[in-house]
């Protein structure tokens, strides 16, 4: 959970900075099927993502179908 807000927060590090973006990758993928873009922050090998839907001033159900998605994508990288 994010402070002071409706939102989710995860951060992940990876081996280098290719692995990291394939995640992203994967990820982009998914969240453009779905209409629902996370905000992301990403250095070398960290990859920052915080879940929260925008029309709704909170979280919904489309984030945490995106959270599960990108749990199972980290799995597979």
């Amino acid at each position: 959970m994010v402070e002071n807000r409706d939102a989710i927060y995860k951060e992940f590090l990876f081996k280098d900075f290719n692995q990291a973006f394939g995640f992203m990758t994967r990820v982009a993928m998914q969240a453009e099927k779905m209409d629902h873009h996370p905000e992301w922050f990403n250095v070398y090998n960290k990859v920052q993502i915080t879940l929260s839907s925008h029309d709704v001033s909170g979280l919904s159900n489309r984030d945490v179908r995106l959270a599960n998605f990108i749990e199972k994508s980290v799995e597979s990288s």
